[in-house]
């Protein structure tokens, strides 16, 4: 018989640890476990003085595999308008490309620049409608009418508005060096500076994130991709060969053994010798 777990007598604060309760439970009657997944990526955003600036790893991962080690995570939304993905790498690409359409459609009806807390609207629903199914955590920010914008958007379509903001299996790392550093009206190249060192200590702290540091800076009537823009892992050259000359390696002993290869030919051009119950049936009439 199953045992109900009543979790109203665990809780005493603020954090709700029911799913921990139901694993103990399914663990204690010999279910499996679920497995836990890993976003991996770490992407941030930071509101600044004249606007927006957005950062992401190039990491791809499938498990303990690096799939890709330069892969482009800052998706295109609208010229002014830009959406950092971390999660599936197909739902994050299809999704942003998805809301990219719309808002251009948008765009054309009403004869307007599109305002990011339309796209925000676009994208929650999306992702409300299936329920966390859609693997994307994305951060997206922009800059309309009403000046800089930034926001996060969660698998199961909850949304945050701040000023900095950080998502994906390295947020941890990036949200501390965001804390210890971040400041209204910071300038611009202090701003770039301090996506480049939170997406770092990510990069360092986080085996889902990696390579490079990719870099959008949004403002209101330009948008600046820096691709690449800082490689902590630039691969360095060896300072030697270690090719070694023939007879480098002693050895004391040599024996050299003749090889006989044998072939059996066989003849395929011969009729197969089969009974006649086994022949194919014919219809001849």
């Amino acid at each position: 018989m199953t045992r109900v777990v009543d979790i109203n007598e665990q809780r005493g604060s603020g954090f709700d640890f029911s799913g921990h309760l139901r694993n103990a439970s399914l663990s204690a009657q010999g279910h499996a476990v679920p497995r836990a997944t890993s976003t991996g990526t770490t992407i941030v955003g930071l509101i600044y003085k004249d606007g927006v600036v957005l950062g992401a790893d190039t990491r791809a991962t499938e498990g303990p595999i690096v799939a890709d080690k330069n892969c482009e995570k800052i998706h295109y939304i609208t010229d002014s308008i830009r959406c950092c993905g971390a999660g599936t790498a197909a739902d994050t690409e299809f999704v942003t490309n998805l809301i990219s359409s719309n808002m251009q459609l948008h765009a054309l009806h009403t004869r307007k620049r599109p305002r990011v807390l339309a796209a925000l609207t676009m994208l929650k629903q999306r992702l409300f409608q299936y329920q966390g199914y859609i693997g994307a955590a994305l951060v997206l920010g922009g800059y309309d009418s009403t000046g800089p914008q930034l926001f996060t958007i969660a698998p199961h379509g909850s949304t945050d508005k701040l000023p900095y903001v950080t998502m994906g299996s390295g947020s941890l790392a990036a949200m501390s060096v965001f804390e210890s550093a971040w400041r209204p009206e910071m300038e611009e190249q202090e701003a770039v500076n301090l996506v480049v060192a939170a997406i770092e200590a990510g990069i360092f702290n986080d085996l889902g994130s990696g390579s490079n540091v990719d870099v959008c800076v949004i403002r209101e009537k330009e948008t600046k991709m820096l691709r690449n823009y800082r490689r902590p892992n630039e691969r360095a050259q060896k300072e030697q060969s270690y090719k070694f000359a023939r007879g480098t390696t002693a050895f004391t002993k040599e024996e050299i053994y003749n090889m006989i290869v044998k072939e059996d030919v066989l003849q395929l051009d011969q009729p197969a010798t089969t009974g006649q119950a086994d022949a194919m049936e014919t219809d001849t009439s």
